[in-house]
C-alpha cells in the first residue's frame, strides 16, 4: 500500500469539518481605512499620557470605562460623545480611556463580538466585522478619546493595534505564551488580569514574560507567516479582576499584590477591575468597589493606578433574542450611563480634596 494512502483518505472528512474564507488582510484594511498623521499624533499622545499615570510621573486615576463589549455603532458612537463631553470636566484628576471592545471572551459559546459577527444573527460576516469595528473606532477617536480594547484573538490585533492607548489580556489568556509574545511586540501599554482563581502568579509571569524581546511565529501586515522579532514591552502592569474566592480589591488584597510584583521585580503598577468577581458580577455594585479604591489612594496608596469599570447608556443586560433594546449590553451587565456620569463626577471630585 502506499504510504500516502492513508492520509489521502483522511482528506475529505478533514476538510468537511473546516472552510475557509479569505479576509483582507491588516494592511489592506488599514489602507481603506487610514490612520490620518493627525489623529496617529493624537494616539501617541495618549499613550504617553497613560504611561505617565502608570509610571506615577501623573498623579490622575486611569478609568476604563465603556460597554462590556460593543454591539450597536450607533449606541457606541452615543456613548463615546457624552464620554468625550465629561471627559474635560473631570481631566484634572481622571483620565478617561473609551473601552472599544469588538471581540467578546467566552466561557463555552456564544457571540464573540462585532468583528465576528457584526449583524447578531450568527452570519459571522467577519469581514465587514472587522471593516465597521475599525471604522467606528476611528470615528471615536475622531471625538477625541483615546481608546482601550481586551485582545483576545492575537491575529485580530494587528487590524486595530494602531488605535490604541491602552489594551488587557483577560483572565483566561494572561497565561497563554501567544498573547506574552503579542504584547512584547505591541507599542502600548498594558495590563494583564490575574488568573480566574483569583492567582496572581499567572500575570506576574505574563509581565515578566512580555518584557523581554522574542522571536515566534506570526504573520506579517500582508497576512502572511512570518518570524516575528520583538523587543520587549516595559509598560505593563497588573489587573486585579477578583476570582473563584471572591474579590481582591481590599486593602489587604492590594497589600499582597503589591508585594507578590516587588518580590518578582515587577514595578508595583496596579488597576482594579470593578465589575467581574469584585462586583460578584453585579454592575449596580460597581461604585462601591470604585469607592474603597479611592479611599486607599486617599490614605495615601499610590500603587493604584486605574480602574476599570462597564458602563452602557443603560443598566442590566439583555439577551440577543427579539427586540433589542437601545443602549443596553448583550454581554455582561452594565452600569448605566446617569450612574456613571455621576459616580465619575463623584469621584474627580473626591480626589480633589
Amino acid at each position: 500500500m502506499n504510504a500516502s494512502a492513508p492520509l489521502a483518505a483522511l482528506q475529505p472528512a478533514v476538510a468537511a469539518r473546516r472552510i475557509a474564507q479569505p479576509l483582507p488582510s491588516p494592511a489592506l484594511l488599514r489602507q481603506r481605512l487610514p490612520l490620518e498623521p493627525a489623529l496617529a499624533a493624537r494616539v501617541h499622545d495618549q499613550r504617553q499620557a497613560v504611561r505617565a499615570i502608570l509610571d506615577g510621573r501623573d498623579p490622575r486615576l486611569l478609568v476604563v470605562v465603556g460597554p462590556c463589549s460593543i454591539h450597536d455603532p450607533e449606541a457606541a458612537l452615543d456613548y463615546a460623545r457624552r464620554l468625550a463631553d465629561l471627559a474635560p470636566e473631570v481631566e484634572d484628576q481622571l483620565l478617561l480611556v473609551m473601552r472599544a471592545y469588538m471581540e467578546k471572551p467566552r466561557t463555552t459559546v456564544g457571540w464573540k463580538g462585532l468583528a465576528y459577527d457584526p449583524h447578531l444573527d450568527g452570519s459571522h460576516a467577519m469581514a465587514e466585522g472587522l471593516t465597521l469595528s475599525r471604522r467606528l473606532m476611528l470615528d471615536m477617536l475622531a471625538l477625541g478619546l483615546p481608546l482601550a480594547t481586551e485582545l483576545l484573538q492575537p491575529l485580530v490585533a494587528g487590524y486595530f493595534d494602531d488605535l490604541l492607548a491602552w489594551a488587557a489580556i483577560g483572565a483566561r489568556t494572561s497565561e497563554s505564551q501567544i498573547h506574552r509574545e503579542l504584547v512584547s511586540g505591541l507599542d502600548l501599554p498594558v495590563g494583564f488580569k490575574n488568573g480566574t482563581d483569583g492567582s496572581l502568579g499567572i500575570a506576574c509571569d505574563a509581565m515578566r514574560s512580555a518584557a523581554h524581546p522574542h522571536s515566534h511565529f506570526g504573520i506579517d501586515a500582508l497576512g502572511h507567516p512570518a518570524l516575528v522579532e520583538t523587543a520587549g514591552n516595559p509598560d505593563t502592569h497588573l489587573v486585579l479582576r477578583g476570582g473563584h474566592a471572591g474579590p481582591n480589591f481590599d486593602a489587604a488584597s492590594v497589600a499582597a499584590a503589591r508585594a507578590a510584583l516587588e518580590k518578582q521585580g515587577i514595578a508595583p503598577r496596579i488597576m482594579v477591575d470593578c465589575s467581574h468577581a469584585n462586583s460578584g458580577k453585579d454592575p449596580l455594585r460597581q461604585p462601591a468597589v470604585l469607592a474603597e479604591v479611592l479611599t486607599q489612594r486617599l490614605a495615601g496608596d499610590r500603587t493604584l493606578r486605574g480602574v476599570m469599570l462597564e458602563s452602557h447608556l443603560f443598566d442590566g443586560c439583555q439577551p440577543l433574542s427579539g427586540e433589542l433594546r437601545y443602549g443596553v449590553s448583550v454581554t455582561d451587565g452594565c452600569l448605566g450611563w446617569s450612574g456613571t456620569e455621576q459616580l465619575l463626577r463623584e469621584a474627580a471630585s473626591r480626589l480633589r480634596g
